[in-house]
């Protein structure tokens, strides 16, 4: 199945109806959307040599012409390399390199910089800004999209590479489709006067959600911001209305914070899908008293996009539950396309409430890493995703996350989770964020240390933090120092950085 075919679908059945928003600002209705996806493709094939297969990168911001592009090479048959428009042009030229791109689509004045660094495989750099881009419309549209298979390759989606080179996960229209459908059943339903809300990147989490919209015929907004401004998205929502968004876990405490701030609701968000890293009980139990019933929680990884686990808004809102904590502390439910296990070491499955490896294995796990055989053996083994993730099923096959394994700190022999800490020191109401790693210590192998990030305008000294720990968790589990900070390094998804603070312990260790 060809995700343009949906498009095309969508174009015949409501060609009226508002498919592209900049702002407020219509830019395309359904039919719009679709002839110019056509043209584009028709472009891609006669003026730039593009065959079914071949991979064509996206190295631009949130745009409304991203989505053009975006259907328009899979009207090819090709194959979308979405790049993080916030990478250098550096380290955006070794994916198009890895990758084989012959074709690159940049934006926002990045054409000038990634020609300095275009890899020999690069035939063409389009850039979307040039008065040559919209000829691409008035091009010979392809009459329908290419047929494509179930296991073809339609989506190389490069890991962060917080360890190394980032690696070329493979995921095929199967991979797709079961991931789009399932959201519907285990995430949120989407209808036709619904509309998506592209905050967060549209090369990872908050793109790949386009696909709901499209087989609904809903709207697409980009705000005219292209990124996360919460109090943008706040004044717009009402106008828009019924918006639904992917937001990481900070990009939640934010908003929550200027919603709080200016005395709003959150009027016009339908839905917050929320995941890509922890969520911490306290910031979502603030979050539903503040804005309500508008959150869901998500699980998943690149290797299986978006859909791993889900805890859906009656789960995140309901408080009448005997275990409702223990549940908002957790990830929800397998989604129905998969299967989940947590093992040990040797890959045994371990009895409810243990702590090990996460495994998932379904039709959204992804077909392997882009020619890396050897790491693809190691991911993937007997059908299963070894995620690298601890955790833990209960009773009643809720999935609670224990952090990545190498996050875990094992101090004088003892495993420490450090979400566990994190969590603890959050119910203390002076700290506003808090990320808990381990640094080296001659005697017990590791140490916990806290970054804490404290309210506006709130003073509080490392003793009375000490003296919170040891009301909340166990006395060995407390951390050892504790870091008062202004703010936590983050990565373009708003995801803690742990890699550098443990950096930065090391080398104060070295001075």
């Amino acid at each position: 199945m060809n995700p343009a075919e949906w498009l095309v679908r969508a174009a015949k059945r409501t060609p009226n109806a508002p498919a592209l928003l900049k702002g407020e600002r219509l830019v395309a209705d359904y039919a719009t959307f679709a002839a110019r996806a056509a043209a584009i493709g028709g472009a891609l094939r006669d003026q730039y040599g593009v065959q079914p297969g071949d991979r064509v990168a996206l190295f631009m911001k949130n745009r409304t012409e991203y989505l053009e592009v975006l259907y328009g090479i899979w009207f090819a048959g090709a194959v979308v390399v979405p790049i993080n428009a916030k990478l250098h042009e550096k380290e955006a030229a070794w994916i198009v390199e890895h990758a084989e791109a012959g074709i690159v689509v940049v934006a926002d004045g990045g054409e000038a910089g990634f020609r300095v660094v275009s890899p020999p495989c690069v035939r063409e750099i389009i850039s979307v800004d040039e008065l040559g881009f919209s000829d691409l419309y008035a091009h010979k549209p392809l009459n329908t999209p290419h047929m494509t298979r179930a296991e073809d390759l339609i989506w190389l989606f490069y890991t962060s590479g917080t360890t190394g080179k980032p690696k070329g996960v493979m995921l095929s229209s199967a991979n797709l489709q079961a991931m789009t459908m399932t959201y519907f059943i285990d995430v949120d339903e989407v209808q036709t006067e619904d509309a998506i809300l592209y905050a967060a990147p549209m090369s990872h989490g908050a793109g790949i959600y386009n696909f709901m919209h499209v087989i609904r015929g809903a709207r697409h907004v980009v705000p005219e911001s292209g990124g996360f401004d919460p109090d943008e998205i706040l004044e717009l929502a009402p106008k828009i209305g019924n918006i639904s968004m992917f937001a990481a876990p900070t990009m939640v405490r934010r908003l929550v914070d200027r919603a709080k701030a200016s005395d709003l609701v959150g009027e016009g968000i339908k839905t917050v899908v929320y995941g890509g890293g922890p969520m911490y009980v306290a910031d979502i139990i603030e979050a539903v008293e503040v804005m309500g019933p508008r959150f869901v929680q998500i699980y998943g990884q690149g290797e299986c996009p978006m859909a791993i686990s889900a805890l859906n808004r009656f789960d995140v809102a309901d408080r009448s539950h005997p275990e409702w904590r223990q549940r908002l502390g957790s990830v929800g439910l397998a989604q129905s396309c998969v299967r989940i296990r947590v093992v040990d070491e040797k890959g045994n499955e371990l009895p409810n409430g243990h702590v090990g490896e996460i495994l998932v294995s379904g039709l959204p796990v992804m077909a392997g890493y882009w020619r890396n055989a050897g790491a693809t053996t190691e991911a993937v083994r007997n059908g299963w995703l070894w995620t690298g993730d601890m955790g833990a099923i209960d009773a009643d096959g809720y999935l609670t996350l224990h952090d990545r394994s190498k996050d875990m700190i094992i101090s004088g022999g003892t495993n420490i989770y450090p979400r566990e800490v994190e969590e603890a020191l959050l119910r203390h109401p002076a700290v506003h964020e808090v990320a808990v790693v381990g640094q080296p210590h001659p005697d017990w192998g590791e140490e916990v240390v806290a970054f804490v990030v404290l309210q506006e305008g709130v003073n509080l000294d490392a003793v009375e933090l000490d003296a919170h720990c040891l009301l909340e968790i166990a006395r060995f589990k407390r951390p050892k120092a504790y870091r008062l900070v202004t703010d936590l390094p983050k990565n373009n998804y708003g995801k803690v950085l742990k890699t550098d603070l443990r950096n930065r312990l090391l080398q104060e260790k070295q001075k």
